[in-house]
């Protein structure tokens, strides 16, 4: 039930705020300052894409919470490996616009790993479980996106991680 609660509601928030339409337009601004003057570029696509995929992910999550708790390094290690080979072959497609997407990642993932020892004593594992549900759904999406060529607004459905959290002390 928190899935979709938190799903439904941070798909209703994020499309009030249209989280996807900033993000989207914060890649073509990249685009327009950094790429070259291509109308058929895909720096936007790739950088928004990319940025999603590394971002909502349950190792982007628990590796930095595990990071931030205990200074174990190996989930954000093989996350980064394995997203070093995802980014080469989203690059090989969507152009170098996935490449920045490791500073949003950074951003993110440094976040939630400095803010981890502070909000240890609240961090469950069932929480991050939780958490981690809902970003794979959001994967999913993205999946669908990119394989049937459809246009989920996944960036929307960001603040479900938020609901999920919220979801989670209230309810459970």
């Amino acid at each position: 039930m928190l899935l979709v609660v938190a799903m439904l509601l941070g798909a209703l928030s994020g499309e009030l705020v249209d989280i996807d339409a900033r993000l989207n337009t914060l890649g073509l601004f990249l685009q327009r300052k950094i790429a070259p003057a291509d109308t058929k570029s895909k720096f936007a696509e790739g950088f928004v894409t990319a940025t999603l995929l590394f971002c909502v992910g349950a190792m982007a999550v628990v590796g930095s919470i595990e990071g931030g708790l205990r200074n174990d390094y190996s989930i954000i290690i093989t996350k980064s490996i394995i997203d070093a080979v995802a980014a080469m072959v989203f690059a090989s497609y969507l152009g170098f616009g996935v490449l920045f997407s490791a500073f949003t990642v950074f951003v993110y993932q440094g976040t939630i790993e400095v803010f981890a020892g502070f909000l240890q004593d609240i961090l469950t594992y069932s929480l991050i479980n939780q958490v981690s549900a809902v970003g794979g759904l959001m994967i999913l999406a993205l999946g669908i996106n990119m394989a049937a060529d459809t246009k989920i607004k996944v960036a929307n459905l960001l603040p479900g991680i938020l609901f999920a959290v919220g979801y989670y002390f209230l309810v459970l």
